[in-house]
C-alpha cells in the first residue's frame, strides 16, 4: 500500500490533498504545526501528527516511524505579504524547514517520491512576449517568499542529482477554492457573504483590479500533485496553472453576479501591494505531455463553490 506523508496538512491545499489521497485508498499521514490541527473529515487510513518542519529532530522521527513511499511537501509560510514583513520567519520555514525534510528523506533506507510545492512567484515579472511562461524561463522573484521557493526548487533538484532522491517540483500558480483565505477571490466572496447576512454594509473594499491571474480550482491542483507523483519525471519541474487568465476586475464582477447582490466597490489603500506582477500565467504543456493533467473547472464553478462554502460556514 502507498503511504503518503503530507506536510502542511492543515493548510488550504494540504487539507484537500489529504482528502483526495484518502479517497483513493492510500494510507495518509498529515503533519501539522502544534495548535493548528487540520480541518479534514475523518477518513479511514488517515492519521495526523504534530510536526513543525523547523524541528529537524521531530521531522526525522516522523519519517522513521511511518516510512512513507511518497512525500507531498506543502508546509510553508505561503503569503508574499507576510514575507515582506517577516522575511526571517519565511526563510526559516520555507528553506530550513525544507532542508530538514530532504535530510530526513536522504536518511531513509529507500527514498520516497518527493513532490514539492514550489511557486509561480519564482518567475517574477515576465515580459508579455514570454507569456504563458515555460519552466525554463529565468527565475527573478520579487519578494522574499518567491526567493524562498527558488531555494526549495534548487534544493529538491540538488538532492535528486547528489543522492538520487526521486524529486518532482510543482510550480503552483494562483489556486483558490472552498476554504481559501487571503487571495482576491476569497476576499470578494467572504465580503459578499457578510453583506448577504447583514454583517457588512453593501460595500466591497478592493485592491488593485488590473492584474491578470489564472485562478486554478483547488480540486484540479491536488489532482495535479497526485498525477505528478505517479507519472512525473524525476528531477523535473512542472507548472500547474489554470487554462486562461482573467483580470481581477472580471473575477470581482463574476462573484457579484453569482451572489445576486447589488454592491458598491471601494478601493482601499491598505490592500495595495508594494509590487504586483501585471500578469501571471503559465504554460502547462509539459505536465499535460508527461502526466495527462489538465484543468477541468471554470472560474464560475470555483466561485460558486466558494460562495456555498462560506455561506454554510456561518
Amino acid at each position: 500500500m502507498n503511504t503518503a506523508l503530507v506536510t502542511g496538512a492543515e493548510g488550504f491545499i494540504g487539507s484537500h490533498l489529504v482528502s483526495l489521497l484518502g479517497a483513493k485508498g492510500w494510507r495518509v499521514v498529515g503533519t501539522h504545526r502544534p495548535h493548528n490541527a487540520p480541518v479534514v473529515p475523518r477518513q479511514r487510513g488517515v492519521t495526523f501528527e504534530q510536526c513543525d518542519i523547523c524541528n529537524g529532530q521531530r521531522v526525522e522521527q516522523v519519517f522513521r516511524q511511518y516510512q512513507p513511499t511518497h512525500v507531498f511537501h506543502l508546509a510553508a509560510q505561503s503569503l508574499p505579504t507576510v514575507s515582506w514583513s517577516d522575511p526571517v520567519e519565511t526563510f526559516e520555514s520555507n528553506i530550513m524547514g525544507s532542508l530538514h525534510v530532504f535530510e530526513a528523506v536522504r536518511r531513509m533506507r529507500r527514498s520516497p517520491v518527493v513532490v514539492s510545492a514550489c511557486s509561480s512567484a519564482e518567475y517574477g515579472h515576465v515580459h508579455a512576449s514570454d507569456i504563458p511562461v515555460t519552466e525554463d524561463h529565468p527565475l527573478r522573484p520579487l519578494h522574499p517568499y518567491g526567493i524562498s521557493k527558488v531555494c526549495l526548487d534548487l534544493l529538491a533538484r540538488e538532492y535528486f542529482l547528489d543522492y538520487g532522491v526521486p524529486a518532482v517540483n510543482i510550480r503552483l500558480f494562483n489556486t483558490t477554492g472552498p476554504g481559501k483565505t487571503n487571495d482576491a477571490p476569497s476576499d470578494f466572496v467572504r465580503q459578499l457573504i457578510r453583506i448577504k447576512k447583514g454583517l457588512q454594509a453593501p460595500v466591497i473594499e478592493v485592491g488593485n483590479l488590473k492584474p491578470h491571474r489564472a485562478f486554478l480550482d483547488v480540486q484540479d491542483a491536488v489532482l495535479g500533485f497526485y498525477l505528478a507523483a505517479g507519472k512525473g519525471r524525476r528531477g523535473e519541474t512542472y507548472n500547474l496553472c489554470a487554462a486562461r487568465t482573467h483580470p481581477i476586475s472580471e473575477v470581482l464582477r463574476t462573484a457579484i453576479r453569482l451572489s445576486g447582490l447589488r454592491v458598491q466597490v471601494r478601493h482601499a489603500r491598505q490592500l495595495m501591494r508594494p509590487s504586483d506582477e501585471r500578469i501571471i500565467f503559465g504554460s502547462t504543456r509539459k505536465i499535460l505531455r508527461d502526466t495527462g493533467w489538465k484543468p477541468r473547472h471554470s472560474l464560475s464553478h470555483t466561485l460558486e463553490s466558494m460562495l456555498a462554502y462560506w455561506e454554510q460556514k456561518g
